[in-house]
């Protein structure tokens, strides 16, 4: 298998993330920003726009799978690739070219694993604090009973646009961790799956909160 979530898996997530917006947009930012939540090593990074350094937790968990997805490009790396694709005359890749030259990072972790829930709980959730910060709104926390599966998405907003996405998505032999910094435009998002490792999966996520939240 590629490792690389579909262009439909892409869109389902954004479409949850844009339904789920609709209801909890302005209470999750108030509730983010009263909590005070304190900023680990990695969210105070964040806050400054620069990617984190790699958690302690990703070493773990790359011994444990039997295949590695790393990628990590700062908003040099990103503007240099951005030209060769401007090379690139395929106008199906246009609206993907214009989000990349204006982001300011992308840090892509995806495990694959031999065996079911390779992964724990107090892994999952070490992850999870690792990335929290008071700059990020949680929009979706979805969990499986009984196993260490779920979907994280949280949304970075700045006057009430997005300014970053953060995906962690969890299944039996899975696990993806997208990290996206600067503009995102959720009705474009899918136009970056399969670029630059990104995977394609993640994006389903955010379609399906959106849809759930809706409801």
């Amino acid at each position: 298998m590629s490792g690389f979530p579909d262009g439909r898996k892409w869109d389902e997530m954004a479409t949850m993330v844009r339904m789920a917006g609709n209801r909890v947009w302005a209470g999750a930012l108030g509730m983010i920003f009263g909590l005070g939540i304190a900023v680990m090593g990695a969210a105070a990074a964040r806050a400054q726009d620069e990617l984190p350094a790699p958690s302690p937790i990703e070493k773990t968990l790359a011994e444990r799978a039997t295949h590695v997805t790393e990628v990590t490009l700062d908003k040099n790396m990103l503007a240099f690739a951005a030209k060769f694709m401007d090379k690139d005359k395929d106008d199906d890749d246009k609206e993907a070219k214009e989000m990349i030259r204006n982001l300011k990072g992308v840090y892509v972790r995806e495990y694959e694993f031999d065996k079911d829930h390779s992964y724990t709980a107090e892994e999952l959730e070490g992850l999870r604090k690792y990335f929290q910060g008071s700059d990020w709104s949680p929009m979706v926390h979805e969990r499986t009973k009984g196993v260490a599966e779920g979907t994280d998405i949280y949304l970075k907003l700045v006057s009430g646009q997005v300014q970053g996405l953060f995906v962690l998505d969890a299944e039996a032999r899975e696990l993806s961790l997208v990290l996206i910094l600067g503009p995102v435009d959720i009705d474009k998002i899918g136009s970056l799956g399969g670029n630059f490792g990104i995977p394609k999966d993640a994006i389903k996520s955010v379609k399906k909160a959106e849809k759930e939240a809706g409801k």
